[in-house]
């Protein structure tokens, strides 16, 4: 029998490593959701989510705008008028629930 390492020794009679978890994967207006309820201001531009908003959302433009409008679809954010033809602007619709999601 070939001797045994202290670690192998620590290790006998112990149940195998269980593999982690993996977190679920977001949806972008998932993501973009749990983002604006952390922004600081009541409202929101397109150029403040292409600077800041979660990676998988601001990409590309289209896919920013596309996601604004689904969380808008859904409640979350309600287009503002502006002066400028061509900006975007919206207001964010912050609701008492403790884990907001979109399809709710």
């Amino acid at each position: 029998m070939a001797a045994m390492t202290i670690f192998e020794r620590l290790n006998r009679g112990q149940p195998p490593a269980e593999a982690p978890i993996k977190p679920p994967h977001k949806s972008p207006a998932q993501e973009m959701l749990d983002w604006l309820m952390r922004w600081p201001h009541e409202t929101v531009s397109s150029k403040q989510i292409y600077q800041y908003a979660p990676r998988a959302v601001r990409s590309n433009r289209e896919t920013a705008i596309k996601t604004a409008e689904i969380l808008e679809q859904h409640g979350w954010l309600s287009r503002r008028k502006t002066k400028t033809r061509g900006w975007r602007v919206w207001e964010i619709t912050r609701r008492p629930v403790v884990f907001p999601s979109v399809e709710g």
